[in-house]
């Protein structure tokens, strides 16, 4: 019996995280709706599969009732989050995901309590979204001695995959979203730039509705957050504009549209794109008491290179039973350095005052 169930595990970026599972000694359990899409995996891996979707919370209660943890990688995660964490609840199966959607985030922490008596760890963004970025906002948390304003964003030169980019359209056309005062606050699309030094020079970057609007509250408590990504000028302007196409942009047929034109347009990074490329992090945080500005900067591989290894990674550790039951972040489960542990990862500490631009 394998301990490890990966739901999603023919996309994008399941690929990855069976391929360095497999390296790592673990033999999972494919799983998913596609039954060619498995059949074809597991013939090249050699392993098992199971086919069945998430409408029938008897089945997916069966299906998961073997494993000692399920690790979710089937996008957009609003979608399939909830039945795969209603059964683990029920099987005391482990849930991890690689998650990045603020209301995910959002309804899975309601749900500590449950999973807390259950005896069932749940531990949403294991990948990308969000280690990297939980990790500096708590390395930042704890630097000052009152943080009462965190902004974090990056950098990427690489393209998404099929299922980043269709969750992707689906934030944008859900708006933006900052945290204020301990709520989290519905904004427009690109709701407020800035100019942002990530280690390579000064960008210009937007608010975006990123997980960590969720996860760096729940795990530092800072009331007020925001989250940025570097976009070219025109990229701007696009979600910008979107505020004002939403109402035609969520109807089904030119959502439908959008969705199908990603498929045939977006295949992911090539292998050597996620070999060489890189990501670059940046947070800062103000201290009320002493009017200070610290920032720090992390560089890391491409964000899907370095999610195939932090959530296996993440997975071997809930194996082991290192962290706790309930509702956890990835920093509130590894602690702030967890992702300097993997390979290729570099932190940048500086502190500027807060009248200051950042440099």
């Amino acid at each position: 019996m394998s301990n490890l169930l990966v739901y999603g595990s023919y996309g994008y970026t399941g690929r990855l995280v069976v391929a360095t599972a497999m390296e790592r000694g673990i033999e999972p359990v494919l799983a998913g709706r596609n039954l060619s899409e498995l059949e074809a995996q597991a013939s090249e891996w050699g392993l098992t599969y199971r086919t069945f979707d998430l409408q029938r919370p008897e089945i997916v209660k069966q299906q998961l009732s073997t494993v000692d943890v399920v690790l979710n990688c089937a996008g957009p995660f609003v979608h399939t989050h909830e039945p795969l964490l209603d059964a683990c609840l029920e099987t005391d199966t482990d849930y991890l995901d690689i998650t990045g959607e603020i209301e995910v985030f959002e309804s899975i922490a309601a749900r500590d309590e449950q999973a807390t008596d259950a005896g069932v760890t749940v531990l949403p963004g294991v990948g990308f979204d969000v280690v990297p970025s939980d990790c500096l906002a708590v390395h930042l948390h704890d630097a000052v001695s009152q943080p009462s304003k965190l902004a974090l964003g990056f950098e990427s030169l690489g393209t998404p995959s099929p299922g980043t980019a269709r969750t992707m359209i689906d934030g944008m056309l859900s708006g933006g979203a900052i945290r204020t005062d301990g709520e989290i606050r519905t904004v427009p699309a690109g709701w407020n730039a800035r100019t942002i030094d990530f280690g390579s020079g000064e960008r210009t970057a937007v608010t975006i509705p990123w997980g960590d609007v969720s996860t760096a509250y729940h795990s530092t408590g800072v009331p007020n957050i925001e989250f940025y990504m570097a976009l070219p000028s025109w990229a701007i302007r696009g979600t910008q504009l979107t505020r004002y196409l939403r109402p035609v942009m969520n109807t089904p047929p030119v959502k439908s549209g959008l969705e199908s034109l990603v498929d045939r347009l977006i295949d992911g990074p090539s292998a050597e794109q996620r070999r060489y490329g890189e990501t670059r992090l940046w947070g800062e945080v103000t201290d009320e008491e002493s009017g200070k500005t610290r920032v720090a900067r992390l560089r890391t591989p491409n964000g899907y290179a370095l999610t195939a290894k932090t959530a296996v990674e993440s997975v071997v550790r809930t194996l082991d039973g290192e962290p706790a039951d309930g509702f956890q972040t990835p920093a509130t489960a590894f602690g702030p350095e967890y992702v300097m542990e993997f390979d290729d990862v570099v932190r940048r500490d500086a502190m500027v005052p807060r009248s200051a631009q950042v440099q």
